[in-house]
């Protein structure tokens, strides 16, 4: 037989990529093609945050004044500016590019709090006060307030697999964008001139405006935060004490992560110093005069 005449057996096809790594690559691809298509991923100020209410409604105690305020790494910020100027939002990938060329990061990573409000400065267009020292005592009171006048925050956390804060040091640490607050106040506190009643949640009192914050520390019986994190386009609810010790705890960087032999921006003193006890409240009244 004439070599011409023999003919090779197909080549057997390739195995399949690892589960993991395929619900990984599915995961970033569905993320991803959701940005690409500009799904916005902050919907109206108030519908996504009353369906999560609704779904929790019997967690809520009946005997407080129940009101709220809404307002609708990288990812978070990149969510941030859908909040503030929707018609003018940045491309993702233009976003990363530009912390990249800053020298902010080198894989999207954001380590540094003090980087991420000069990023957010340039990209926004809009003043960014960086608060230390964690969320708790004065620092409560200006989040609120700030939150309370339909502004978002950038508040650097551990993130669960669920995504919800938890506690590991730092090893899990991610920005999230927070653009609502709920509080539950005791009875006599919510003036009606101000907010009115949702009409399928007749216990929720809504913000209609920008609304000062005049209760005194002992009327907030409770208070949870609107958050969106970098993956996942929808709102979660949490506790504002939850967040605030994840945030306070941040450390480290995962050893696992650190030699890994991939190249990450660390600032001085490292993640604790760059992240632990500091969020960023993006002013979107206050435009940076160029």
């Amino acid at each position: 037989m004439s070599v011409e005449n023999v003919v090779a057996p197909p080549s057997p096809p390739l195995p399949p990529p690892p589960p993991s790594l395929a619900r990984s690559v599915s995961s970033k691809k569905k993320l991803y093609l959701a940005l690409a298509e500009g799904r916005a991923p902050v919907e109206g100020d108030y519908e996504e945050a009353r369906n999560i209410l609704e779904q929790r409604e019997s967690s809520f105690r009946k005997d407080l004044q129940w009101l709220l305020f809404n307002k609708c790494g990288l990812v978070a910020l990149w969510m941030a500016t859908h909040l503030l100027q929707p018609p003018k939002t940045v491309m993702l990938e233009t976003l990363v590019q530009m912390a990249k060329d800053n020298g902010y990061t080198e894989q999207g990573e954001m380590f540094s709090a003090s980087d991420m409000a000069k990023l957010a400065e340039e990209v926004c267009g809009c003043r960014v006060q960086r608060l230390s020292g964690g969320m708790m005592g004065e620092n409560t009171a200006v989040i609120l307030k700030h939150l309370a006048g339909r502004q978002p925050v950038l508040v650097p956390y551990d993130e669960d697999f669920n995504h919800e804060p938890c506690v590991r040091n730092g090893h899990k640490a991610h920005w999230a964008v927070v653009s609502g607050i709920l509080l539950g106040l005791r009875q006599g506190c919510v003036d009606s001139k101000h907010f009115s009643h949702d009409v399928t949640l007749p216990w929720l009192h809504l913000s209609q405006n920008e609304a000062s914050i005049s209760w005194l520390p002992d009327d907030i019986k409770e208070m949870f935060v609107l958050a969106k994190q970098g993956k996942s386009l929808r709102y979660q609810l949490w506790k504002f004490e939850s967040v605030t010790q994840s945030n306070n705890q941040l450390k480290e960087m995962d050893p696992q992560r650190a030699s890994d032999g991939t190249r990450y921006v660390l600032p001085p003193g490292g993640v604790q110093k760059g992240l632990a006890g500091q969020v960023l409240l993006l002013h979107t009244n206050t435009q940076i005069k160029s």
